[in-house]
């Protein structure tokens, strides 16, 4: 049985609900992320995807997981998402922010608040 990004998604939403309030989950997580996670979802975590469980330092504020390394050239495709520095998805959707609350930039996105 193959995995979904949803299915992923949903074995991670069960799997951290289990893991703050079970002591015993939580070490057999640590230790045996695959079978730990196929007793939650009754599905087969496929060998060949690896999975890191750490667990929240105390001594620390927050532990950040850092995003994939993107290359330091873009190819013409995030280019063309790109307008000034700014994507577009951006812009638009900050304009949606700003008429919809009648924040201070609603003018300088073309339309009165309330329409």
């Amino acid at each position: 049985m193959s995995w979904t990004a949803e299915d992923v998604q949903k074995a991670y939403q069960a799997v951290s609900v289990k893991a703050a309030v079970d002591k015993a989950f939580r070490a057999r997580l640590i230790a045996n992320p695959h079978e730990a996670i196929k007793e939650i979802t009754g599905k087969e975590v496929p060998a060949a995807f690896k999975i890191k469980v750490i667990e929240n330092d105390p001594a620390y504020h927050r532990t950040f997981v850092l995003p994939d390394m993107v290359s330091e050239e873009l190819t013409d495709e995030a280019l063309s998402k790109v307008a000034g520095g700014v994507s577009v998805a951006l812009i638009v959707g900050a304009c949606g922010v700003a008429v919809d609350t009648g924040g201070p930039c609603a003018d300088a996105c073309g339309v009165e608040a309330g329409r």
